[in-house]
């Protein structure tokens, strides 16, 4: 028993030391072999942040006119298509909040800009109040590219 813990222990010592790199060795090279979808994912998540990163820059403080607050469903969604039909260049925007569904219309930067339009809506409306409203908007690329071409 001896004697084998002896050529066991002799068998370690001989590999560990066979394991020390000498300066004339040539360098080994590792070959890595992997699946191509792993390039696919990689573009796949750029793809994705930049969007993302498009998306945010896409956005600003701005204001919206807040037509319509009311639990009618109904009224609510008529009176949405009326504004689409008349104002196709502008969104409308219909958010629940419970009890009431509020309908947003417009993006715009400027107040001047929504205060033109809040006067349009009023008196398609019959004269209702309709409220200018402070929140981020959606920012079309054209108006951003013309606003840093001419800084």
């Amino acid at each position: 028993m001896k004697h084998i813990f002896i050529l066991f222990f002799c068998f370690i010592t001989m590999q560990t030391i066979a394991q020390v790199s000498d300066s004339l060795q040539p360098v080994a090279i590792i070959n890595v072999h992997k699946d191509y979808r792993l390039d696919l994912l990689a573009k796949k998540e750029v793809e994705i942040s930049t969007a993302i990163t498009k998306a945010e820059e896409r956005t600003a403080i701005g204001y919206r006119l807040q037509v319509l607050s009311t639990s009618d469903r109904d009224m609510a969604m008529k009176i949405k298509t009326q504004l689409l039909e008349r104002f196709p260049d502008q969104k409308t925007y219909m958010l629940f909040r419970e009890p009431y569904i509020k309908l947003n219309f417009g993006n715009f930067r400027t107040k001047p800009e929504a205060i033109q339009y809040k006067s349009q809506i009023s008196q398609m409306l019959g004269g209702s109040s309709v409220y200018l409203v402070s929140c981020r908007i959606e920012v079309k690329p054209d108006k951003t590219l013309k606003e840093e071409e001419s800084k």
